[in-house]
């Protein structure tokens, strides 16, 4: 998630160089057949240009307000895995009691310990990509190789549970949904042996059934694609709009140069205010369109998506704080103006 109130240019032109280069391109492209060559066929009215523009407008609002909605919605679940996790650390600790403190102490380290684990299990899981996933430029992937966020090797899950269990659950297609079902396995184990009652197995299964609701409701983001008609078809009408805008604006920006402008400047004049403005429009569409595919899919370690590692970090902070240790590892700190 980017972090800093102004995005720097550095970051914008890693996504969209590309897309400017073939605009400037394309331009003087058009520019030369037209006026040098006299290819004057190719000028075209504006007024139909601007229906597909609106039309292109709305349809990119659309898009976007939906792809923000699934962001948001990944956020608020996460939101409610921060409290829900304080809550698990809250009764783990309040409401188990052993006579052997020493047990006592164990059993509650291992409860939070595995919760920590099932976050970070949960967190790679969500980062995997799928084939619909938005695949980057070059410059933006190796940004995202470099800061080892998408890596599955970045799973943490092993150092807050034992070998074995980290052995057997590393085999499992979903490690996270049996880490919950250990802890569970764990809960009936306390009741059986009379550490806890029936009200307090509630309280703490209550906690769990929680968690996999959470994770459900993150899996469901995840594993369906933002409707593929709205996705690929926006992008489409964009490029449509802007590939016929220099042919739109020829006319217009001719009328204006020979009404205002001397004979011998007017080429000049005229190249230096097509190309400029044609490539700004140009790119203001197809940044908007690329906003909405880079925002729909909030999992993945990207730049604009829900900062699960530092929310990882927090969690595990706050429950390990819970304990009372003292060597608390530190806040996840931006690289550079991403938090992930």
């Amino acid at each position: 998630m980017l972090i800093k109130r102004n995005i720097s240019w550095k970051l914008i032109l890693r996504y969209t160089w590309k897309n400017l280069v073939f605009f400037l391109i394309y331009s003087l492209v058009i520019f030369y057949l037209y006026h040098d060559l006299g290819w004057e066929f190719m000028d075209i009215p504006f007024e139909p240009l601007t229906v597909i523009g609106i039309a292109v407008s709305f349809y990119l609002g659309f898009k976007n307000s939906q792809s923000y909605d699934r962001f948001w919605e990944g956020r608020k679940i996460w939101g409610m895995i921060v409290n829900w996790s304080r809550t698990w650390g809250i009764r783990v600790l309040s409401l188990i009691d052993f006579e052997d403190k020493e047990a006592e102490k164990e059993i509650k380290r291992d409860l939070i310990y595995r919760h920590i684990a099932w976050l970070n299990a949960l967190r790679v899981q969500l980062r995997q990509p799928r084939s619909w996933t938005l695949q980057e430029g070059a410059l933006v992937e190796r940004l995202f190789d470099r800061h080892a966020e998408r890596n599955i090797e970045s799973n943490q899950a092993y150092q807050f549970v034992g070998q074995d269990e980290y052995e057997e659950i590393k085999k499992r297609e979903n490690p996270a949904t049996h880490l919950i079902k250990n802890q569970s396995l764990i809960i009936q184990r306390l009741r059986k042996d009379n550490v806890i009652d029936g009200f307090q197995e509630m309280q703490l299964q209550e906690a769990l059934a929680k968690f996999y609701d959470f994770q459900g409701m993150c899996e469901r983001i995840k594993n369906t694609p933002f409707p593929r008609q709205y996705g690929y078809f926006s992008k489409l009408f964009t490029w449509i709009f802007a590939l016929l805008l220099p042919l739109g604006l020829l006319n217009i920006f001719e009328i204006h140069v020979t009404d205002s402008v001397h004979p011998s400047q007017q080429i000049s004049i005229l190249f230096l205010q097509m190309i400029p403005f044609t490539i700004l429009i140009m790119w203001i569409f197809t940044t908007m369109e690329y906003i909405g595919d880079n925002s729909e899919d909030p999992f993945e370690g990207k730049a604009n998506d829900v900062p699960m590692t530092a929310l990882c970090r927090t969690i595990e902070i706050d429950l390990r704080d819970m304990l009372n240790e003292k060597d608390l590892p530190k806040s996840i700190k931006p690289k550079g103006e991403i938090l992930y």
